[in-house]
């Protein structure tokens, strides 16, 4: 029959705090998506009000029983704050209640200041219910110093490089690069960033997609001085292990001579605040990647020291350990081996990493960027690490299966380059407390110095050792892609020799 009208589908809000409020005003304005029936909280002042017409119902756990769910009905939540234990709990009394759908706000809706926008949900995942409750940031305060800057991320399509600029969105940055050599997911991150402008996420910042390389030293001097911008984070990096392991050669040339390019530009063009990403692999490496990062990582706390009286240009680096939900580690590989009925693969039983989301990390870093001090290196504090078959049989009961009964876990042994536990600092190293929350600085410990000390002479020397094996150089063409001379090179060093 001509005009009929779809059935809208019923909504209900967790949450009638200031989040839940803008939400459920945004829906109004957009009813085909939807229509708000009612919120859901446990704050006993606000049950049994009326919020724009919208009853507030609860307390959460008591009412979710009441509720009769039909096949379109939708949960949302908007609980800026709630700690993992809770959403986890929450999830349950939803899922039990019927809810089929359940999205939520997230964690950078959470961090900034309160504020939400619909066009920022998305549907709940297992890195929501996983690792420690986030801890809440006023993303807005804490890069006051970027307002009103241009601001380059490289590898601003990946997960940390992506994540970094939805926050710099909402910090009224003048401009934000999006520097990186993959076309589509800088065409991915650059729609998204557009949409979340458009819908009224953060101020008008103009949003420029530059394609390029950071193993091209000309062409990065070159777009940075058209570019003009006063900070740059450094995400771009080979990081896969094993693959690393494989592809050694690649590894270097573009996580340490590209950062190298990186820094070089930065200087010529006056880069005012250099921010450097690094990682707990580069804490007494076993891996080609993690020695390409501890050598990246020094050679940025090398180049500040260029400039340590001065003030002008400012170099740091912030290292941390795993983030969930990145692209190529553990979740999404969990992800697609439940969807095929399993197995899951572990490596081994008592594997333990450490786990804070991207949203957290990245929040983070921008405030440490901010704080920091020229030619220091930053850890963030990551809490506890987590036991990888742990989060390997939440996984399958987020799912609704049970492990070892519908799903078998099966431990494969330990990867090429990968340690049964990792390190955030070395034994010659000393974290400080900072006064900012979750951000430690690393000390080096004099008296304890390792084999290789990390000297700058010798790291520039092995660089140059290293430079003709990625850079083809005619007067030692022999040792072009040589992967074995790097190895024995980086074993001479005490770095990335498996010992």
């Amino acid at each position: 029959m001509a005009g009929t009208k779809k059935k809208s589908r019923r909504l209900y809000i967790i949450g009638a705090g200031f989040a839940g409020r803008t939400l459920a005003a945004e829906f109004k304005t957009k009813a085909v998506l939807g229509d708000v029936v009612a919120f859901l909280d446990d704050d006993k002042e606000k049950i049994g009000q009326d919020i724009d017409g919208i009853p507030v119902l609860g307390p959460i756990r008591n009412v979710a029983r009441l509720l009769r769910m039909k096949s379109a009905d939708e949960a949302v939540i908007a609980m800026p704050g709630v700690s993992g234990e809770y959403l986890n709990e929450l999830y349950a009394i939803l899922k039990t209640a019927g809810f089929d759908r359940i999205r939520i706000l997230p964690s950078v809706s959470e961090i900034i200041d309160g504020s939400a926008h619909l066009i920022q949900t998305r549907s709940i995942d297992p890195q929501d219910l996983l690792g420690r409750t986030p801890v809440a940031i006023n993303l807005k305060e804490s890069i006051g110093y970027l307002k009103g800057k241009r601001v380059l991320v490289t590898g601003a399509g990946g997960s940390i490089g992506s994540e970094l600029c939805r926050q710099l969105l909402s910090g009224a940055v003048e401009r934000l690069y999006l520097f990186g050599h993959g076309e589509n997911s800088i065409y991915q991150i650059d729609r998204e960033l557009r949409t979340l402008r458009d819908e009224g996420v953060g101020e008008k910042t103009a949003i420029v997609p530059v394609i390029g390389d950071i193993k091209d030293a000309a062409y990065t001097n070159y777009i940075l001085g058209q570019l003009k911008a006063d900070a740059i984070f450094h995400t771009a990096a080979y990081k896969h292990v094993p693959l690393m392991e494989e592809n050694p050669v690649a590894a270097i040339e573009n996580n340490l001579f590209g950062t190298e390019n990186m820094l070089n530009a930065a200087i010529s063009n006056g880069v005012k605040r250099f921010v450097f990403i690094t990682t707990d692999k580069a804490v007494e490496p076993v891996s080609v990647y993690g020695a390409s990062k501890l050598l990246a990582e020094k050679l940025v706390l090398l180049t500040a020291k260029k400039f340590a009286d001065s003030g002008e240009q400012q170099f740091m680096a912030v290292r941390f350990g795993n983030v969930l939900g990145s692209r190529g580690s553990i979740l999404p590989l969990f992800q697609k081996q439940i969807e095929k009925g399993g197995p899951l693969t572990i490596t081994h039983s008592q594997m333990r990493r450490w786990f804070m989301t991207i949203p957290e990390a990245c929040a983070l870093v921008l405030k440490a960027g901010g704080v920091g001090e020229n030619g220091a290196l930053y850890v963030l504090d990551m809490g506890e690490p987590i036991r990888i078959r742990d989060m390997a049989e939440q996984m399958i009961r987020f799912y609704g299966y049970e492990p070892e009964i519908d799903i078998k876990i099966e431990t494969i042994g330990l990867r090429p380059g990968e340690k049964l536990t990792e390190n955030l600092w070395s034994a010659d190293e000393t974290p400080v407390h900072t006064k900012q929350h979750k951000i430690l600085k690393i000390e080096k410990n004099r008296d304890r110095l390792l084999p290789f000390d990390h000297a700058e002479i010798d790291i520039l020397a092995l660089m140059e050792k290293l430079r003709p094996i990625c850079t083809f150089n005619p007067a030692k063409s022999e040792d072009y892609r040589n992967a074995a001379l790097l190895r024995s090179l980086l074993a001479e060093a005490k770095m990335g020799d498996g010992e």
